[in-house]
């Protein structure tokens, strides 16, 4: 994955506020706070962080609505993810390849 990750310039690969919001949650919870706070820094350094915005809120209606009446919904901060409509790089690709449209590549 980290090849993968590498192998695009700066600014090329950009991350949901939604994924850095999770994420942060991970640091919060863990035994190890600090130290994974400064990784988290350090990961997140590089890349564009999209905001939920009206955009963003607009598709999650239309997918939460599209997949409940499928009667395939996804957890709730997956589909607020799968809402920023971007390319999707995940090891959770079963639950995102319910989403129409959503390009999604497991690179691990």
């Amino acid at each position: 994955m980290l090849e993968r990750f590498l192998s695009h310039p700066v600014g090329d690969i950009g991350i949901s506020s939604i994924t850095v919001a999770e994420l942060d949650y991970g640091v919060s919870k863990s035994r190890h706070a600090v130290k994974n706070r400064l990784a988290l820094a350090q990961f997140l350094s590089p890349l564009e962080v999209a905001s939920f915005d009206r955009d963003a809120a607009a598709a999650y209606g239309r997918l939460r609505t599209t997949l409940e009446q499928k009667g395939t919904p996804i957890g709730s901060m997956d589909l607020l993810i799968a809402a920023h409509a971007l390319s999707l790089v995940t090891n959770n690709a079963r639950e995102f390849r319910r989403v129409p449209g959503l390009r999604v590549e497991n690179w691990v």
